[in-house]
């Protein structure tokens, strides 16, 4: 389609050579976002200028056709809001809660392999491994989110649960602080200082054939074509079609990665555009091989040893893990009038990992000394989810109201099987021998055919009501979610369905109560009092209530905040308190005898603050800081009140500057800083990590050849080479990556 504009309008552009203008003389180059087609900008004046075209087709070359077309969309790489659950899709500024969207162009920009890379962005996230694989798992508020809570769409269950390819999604969102009420509980109980939520790309109303070639240090290589059409009457039926793949040694020496990602996208609308419908269809492979793992440190260790060399590989090269997943969803939504809208979505996942895995323990701090044994795990799953809801608009007086009304399910089956050798080869963290994997003599389970070791039945409904006063300056929300968790756990060591060996059967109700007043159109101050659910424990060990199953965990959130959002920036400042509940044994009196009690406590109160977009022409900025303090209290016996939680840093601090060359168009250079403080390895505090530090540096151009665009990029991570321990959760070490560079190209066709 070609824009309509007016000569006046063209003549300036012209002489400033237009079509290096449009890549780089704006926010953000041509590729970084996908195409739509150009709209008039301006109209005729009525003053006729002698001998001047009147429309651009008349002076505008197929190249600026080309330039104008995609540069249309100015998208933010960074937006405030995204999808919120029982609430819907809402913008960040009208809401009481602080949610972020890092869409594709920053994907595609910052080359990003893994969904963590994308969260190297955000000031409030850190990321880690998982319990001694190489999951990526993540860390918002001092709490973690697992893997299996990641949601797509706002539905759990049906995302890979290890690790994510960022090639398939429009957008990664992230909402700070506990979400029971927006989301229900999550299916592994994590996601309680906030959540991670994945929108699948969708056809846009322009064609798009875009062809990616990357290189990652030492010697790993990859590609992807996105390919996005529309058909029909008024372009009411879309198809995106994602393929990407890479495969080779990462930076970390003898570490082999490969992936594999197909996704296959539609959506329809009639003609009214009050019927909606989408549907995803996807499938992803990833597999690490001599992976450089965690560690752990031995009982006797007194001291933290020092990182390896930046890309040392302490891991045995049998380690391995292979991770297939088939998953999507289907969509859908209707209007029933103006006011009224009906929607339901239904979403699966199958899943098949195995890995035998090998985490070092350090018994010697000093010499880096230690043992590594091997463990095979096969592990299966079967997921469906599912939602469905009304939501209505309507008015009563001078009150406007949104009403928010559903219901949600999830059934998850796992299954799982193990192996383990229980006599370790001998290692060392800094001098590492490879040796045979030891004789795995001790299993659970069927190895070669894992059953099921437990299925998990969340069922939840919703209500909410937001009314809004004062021609929508002040919104007050109010609501619940009534949710039941049912969750069975089965032997191992028994073939069949096995035997149950664990039955949980609770409800909870958690409420929600959140408070937005506009001060003025850009800004607004809020407040929330939200809550956070997971499954509580079962009494077990030598305790007298063995057996009693408790209430259902509920961490209780209190946040007060202010935002300022202009659309080309944003800024948010939050302050917060979650308490999040614990159990252990506690002595009766001096009988000698114990009971479990819900008694302890976690308490982490934190600052935050991000920023994000373009701050002057040319020059952008996103990311921000974090001050959390994160204690335990009424621990057992009193022995650790006051101490810091395990593995969260007393502050995060995360900047990305970018910034368009004057004096080359189309050039932009990018750098970033990634500072983390200080993390305690152990509850009794005498054993930490300390602070640091690691700069990124990147630059891209982006030019129109033979009519088609290309924009090619340069990327270091860890520019200076520095060897760090990365995190300490869970009580486990990571050690961050060593220098990496990137290289890609993208060609639009």
């Amino acid at each position: 389609m070609r824009a309509s504009l007016s000569a006046p309008f063209l003549r300036p552009l012209r002489a400033a050579r237009l079509s290096c203008l449009l890549l780089a003389g704006t926010a953000f180059p041509v590729l970084a976002a996908d195409p739509v087609p150009a709209t008039p900008t301006a109209t005729a004046p009525k003053t006729k200028p002698a001998a001047r075209p009147a429309t651009a087709a008349a002076q505008v070359t197929p190249d600026e056709e080309i330039v104008v077309r995609a540069r249309k969309r100015d998208q933010m790489q960074v937006s405030s809001g995204g999808q919120l659950g029982a609430l819907g899709n809402k913008k960040g500024l009208d809401v009481p809660f602080n949610i972020r969207s890092y869409n594709s162009s920053l994907i595609l920009n910052q080359q990003s392999q893994t969904l963590g890379e994308v969260l190297e962005n955000d000031p409030t996230v850190r990321t880690t491994f998982g319990y001694g694989n190489f999951s990526e798992m993540f860390v918002i508020r001092g709490f973690a989110v697992d893997g299996d809570d990641v949601s797509i769409n706002g539905l759990y269950g049906i995302t890979p649960r290890q690790l994510v390819s960022p090639e398939l999604y429009d957008q990664v969102q992230v909402l700070n602080g506990a979400s029971a009420f927006l989301n229900g509980a999550a299916p592994s109980g994590s996601a309680i200082g906030g959540n991670i939520n994945l929108l699948f790309k969708h056809a846009t109303n322009a064609p798009l054939t875009r062809i990616t070639g990357d290189y990652t240090s030492s010697a790993m290589g990859g590609g992807s074509i996105d390919v996005g059409r529309r058909f029909g009457e008024d372009k009411a039926f879309g198809v995106r079609l994602n393929v990407a793949g890479k495969s080779g040694e990462d930076a970390v020496t003898d570490e082999y990665r490969h992936s594999t990602t197909l996704g296959a996208d539609f959506d329809w609308h009639d003609r009214s555009n009050r019927t909606r419908i989408t549907m995803d269809i996807d499938y992803e492979n990833q597999g690490v091989n001599g992976g450089r793992p965690a560690i752990f440190l031995g009982s006797d260790v007194t001291s933290v040893p020092r990182p390896a060399a930046p890309s040392h590989n302490f891991g045995q090269r049998w380690a391995y893990n292979d991770l297939n997943y088939v998953f999507g969803m289907l969509n859908v939504e209707h209007d029933l009038t103006k006011n009224v809208t009906l929607y339901g979505a239904f979403g699966a996942l199958t899943s098949n990992e195995k890995g035998n895995y090998s985490n070092p323990t350090v018994t010697d701090a000093a010499t880096g000394a230690g043992t590594a044994g091997a463990m095979y795990v096969p592990y299966d799953q079967t997921n469906e989810s599912t939602r469905a809801g009304v939501r209505a608009h309507f008015r009563t007086g001078p009150v406007r109201h949104e009403i928010n009304a559903g219901g949600s399910g999830l059934w998850e089956d796992s299954a799982a099987a193990y192996a383990m050798a229980l006599t370790p080869g001998t290692t060392n963290i800094y001098n590492t021998p490879q040796f045979a994997a030891p004789a795995e003599t001790f299993a659970g389970g069927v190895v070669n055919d894992p059953q099921t070791i437990s299925r998990t039945r969340l069922y939840s409904l919703f209500f909410s009501d937001t009314m809004s006063f004062f021609h929508d300056r002040v919104a007050l929300t109010g609501g619940f979610r009534y949710q039941n968790m049912l969750i069975n756990g089965y032997n191992y060591s028994t073939t069949g369905q096995g035997a149950m060996s664990s039955h949980y059967d609770q409800d909870a109700i958690t409420p929600v109560v959140g408070l937005v007043i506009h001060p003025t159109r850009r800004t607004s101050l809020y407040f929330n009092r939200i809550e956070g659910l997971s499954q509580g424990p079962t009494a077990t060990g030598n305790v007298q209530n063995v057996g009693e199953i408790f209430p259902p965990y509920k961490s209780t959130q209190y946040e007060v905040g202010a935002k300022y959002d202009t659309g080309r920036f944003s800024a948010a400042l939050a302050v917060y308190e979650i308490s999040q509940p614990n159990a252990y044994s506690v002595a009766v009196g001096n009988t000698g005898e114990f009971a479990f009690r819900e008694d302890g406590l976690q308490r982490n109160r934190g600052i935050e603050l991000t920023l994000n977009g373009e701050i002057l022409p040319g020059l952008r900025f996103n990311g921000g800081g974090t001050v959390i303090q994160a204690d335990l209290r009424h621990t057992a016996g009193g022995l650790q009140d006051g101490n810091t939680a395990i593995g969260v840093p007393n502050y995060t601090i995360n900047g990305n500057l970018e910034y368009d060359l004057p004096f080359l168009k189309g050039a932009t250079v990018v750098g970033r800083v990634v500072n983390t403080g200080k993390q305690w390895v152990n509850t009794a505090n005498t054993l930490h990590i300390p602070v640091w530090t690691r700069f990124d540096l990147a630059g891209r151009y982006t030019f129109v050849t033979h009519h088609t665009p290309v924009t090619l990029r340069f990327g270091v991570d860890n520019l200076a080479n520095t060897r760090y321990w990365s995190s300490a959760f869970n009580g486990y070490l990571m050690q961050g990556m060593p220098r990496t560079f990137k290289f890609s190209f993208t060609t639009d066709l």
